[in-house]
């Protein structure tokens, strides 16, 4: 039998979710967790009671058992903390967004270039259910031409939730509010779905938080292949409406919302299709019911990363790939900062 992968999360808000994946998975062993709490590593060591806790990254780097650290720090120290990893001679999955800035993003593609290790970003919304059936049909074209996309990120949060994060809806280590933070996944499904962006033009405000940043964004986004999306995104939908992804184009038309299909029409389909993908996909709980083999939620990512370093193959999300999500969002702040329309190379 080969010997299980090491693993080590820092960061212990989302990054609980990461070490509860890896301390299910049967291709690795939880080593070691960091945060600079003590309250949240003695809850870990609750949970999981042969962890090693650390409250120092760079001793924890230390540990020779460990081949694979998930960082889920505040965003703004994705790079610097993921930098160290790898220079240590660790693999890395660092949390969504990669990091702020498209610079310090790159400073990880760089390291991970030099060093040969293995890195890889947490966007596990592209393996919700839904949209593999989703992705397939607009690849055969059974929608036509893709013309429009409607996306839409309407959730709620209290100032509570700002103020006791401290980083969150700052500039220098959210790097944004409610598009960075909450939306940046849907960003990249928006990138994944329509293709490479051509131009942004966008407006934000705040409207119900005390922050530095945003609590509302609306965005209109041209892409190369001509089509066109609007982006809507808030934290002041009380209380957390929805996620919308709608995709139109000349023969169909598709709507979800988050993991759930709830339209789905073709000129020419089979009567009985959009009755049963409605069904088969009204979420990530029913189609594993249908498929128990589906892998969805930070489980999919923990457990890619794991066989990526075990088999010595890349991961599903490569850093420039995650870059693409920070670079669109950059570009919805600077167009609304200065009032233009931001161009892509």
């Amino acid at each position: 039998m080969s010997k299980k992968i090491g693993y080590a999360v820092v960061g212990l808000g989302v990054g609980k979710s990461h070490a509860k994946a890896a301390y299910s998975s049967e291709n690795a062993d939880l080593i070691a967790v960091c945060d600079l709490i003590p309250e949240k590593l003695k809850k870990a060591k609750e949970l999981f009671p042969e962890v090693l806790t650390y409250t120092d990254f760079s001793e924890m780097l230390k540990n020779p058992d460990i081949d694979i650290v998930s960082i889920a720090v505040p965003s703004g120290d994705h790079a610097k903390l993921a930098v160290e990893a790898l220079e240590a001679g660790k693999n890395i999955l660092i949390e969504k967004p990669i990091d702020i800035t498209v610079e310090a993003a790159m400073k990880i593609e760089e390291t991970r270039v030099k060093t040969g290790k293995i890195a890889g970003v947490v966007h596990q919304n592209r393996n919700n259910a839904n949209m593999k059936p989703m992705m397939d049909a607009i690849a055969r074209g059974d929608f036509g031409k893709i013309y429009y996309g409607d996306f839409e990120v309407k959730w709620y949060r209290t100032q509570k939730y700002y103020d006791e994060g401290g980083w969150r809806g700052t500039w220098a280590m959210d790097g944004g509010g409610s598009l960075m933070n909450q939306a940046v996944h849907t960003v990249d499904l928006m990138q994944w779905i329509m293709g490479d962006v051509e131009s942004i033009t966008s407006l934000i405000g705040i409207y119900a938080h005390e922050i530095e940043t945003e609590d509302f964004t609306a965005s209109l986004i041209k892409f190369k292949s001509g089509a066109a999306a609007t982006f809507v995104s808030t934290t002041n939908a009380y209380p957390g409406l929805n996620t919308g992804i709608k995709v139109y184009g000349t023969k169909g038309s598709i709507e979800c919302d988050g993991d759930s299909i709830l339209l789905w029409k073709r000129e020419d389909a089979p009567e009985d299709e959009e009755e049963t993908m409605i069904s088969n996909y009204s979420g990530n709980s029913a189609a594993t019911a249908l498929d128990p083999t589906l892998c969805t939620g930070h489980t999919s990512m923990v457990e890619d990363i794991i066989a990526a370093v075990r088999d010595n193959r890349e991961p599903q999300i490569l850093p420039l790939e995650a870059i693409k999500s920070v670079r669109i969002v950059n570009a919805v702040y600077e167009s609304a900062k200065t009032g233009k329309t931001i161009y892509f190379d």
